[in-house]
């Protein structure tokens, strides 16, 4: 299955409803549906729960990958997932994700966000490297301006594979410029 004109989004599945985190993320899926593009997230609350609704709320199209089998006490996609993926792994929902994606954005988040953000990193180095088109990719925050400059250091990868951007708008001018 291809997922023409979507893009992935990762982030935190803690960020709280009434946070700034929270209206970042619901404004991001809003754009995004406006754009006429897809969401792809993890399928489950926090930042994947405000991104799904904004895009849902938007009139976007929101496909959620989620792995019941590694998150047994989730209660299930959140309700503005309009497509659900069950994938059998975390290995198979991020690869699903970035398979389906023509771009993807990080916003801040944990380890998992992370996981995320470096396999988007990976596939853009070998791509590059393999002469072909990498998947637009842009990190929101300070937070990972931090962790790309000691990766790239300490692993010789190229930290243009991944733009970084202060913040959600800025980050979306960048992505949308590029599809």
């Amino acid at each position: 299955m291809t997922q023409p004109n979507a893009v992935a989004v990762f982030g935190s599945s803690r960020t709280e409803p009434d946070s700034t985190e929270w209206a970042s993320a619901e404004s991001v899926g809003k754009r995004l549906a406006r754009s006429t593009l897809a969401v792809i997230t993890g399928g489950y609350g926090g930042t994947m729960e405000a991104v799904s609704k904004g895009a849902s709320e938007a009139g976007g199209h929101v496909i959620g990958v989620t792995v019941p089998s590694l998150f047994p006490g989730r209660q299930g996609a959140n309700p503005y997932v309009s497509e659900l993926i069950e994938a059998e792994n975390l290995a198979d929902r991020i690869g699903r994700m970035m398979n389906w994606a023509n771009g993807a954005v990080a916003l801040p988040g944990s380890i998992g966000t992370a996981v995320e953000l470096l396999v988007a990193w990976n596939i853009n180095d070998i791509v590059r490297r393999n002469g072909g088109t990498s998947v637009p990719t842009v990190a929101v925050g300070p937070g990972w301006a931090s962790v790309t400059a000691i990766l790239a250091e300490e692993t010789s990868a190229v930290p243009t594979d991944i733009h970084l951007a202060i913040d959600s708008q800025s980050a979306l001018d960048w992505l949308l410029d590029q599809l």
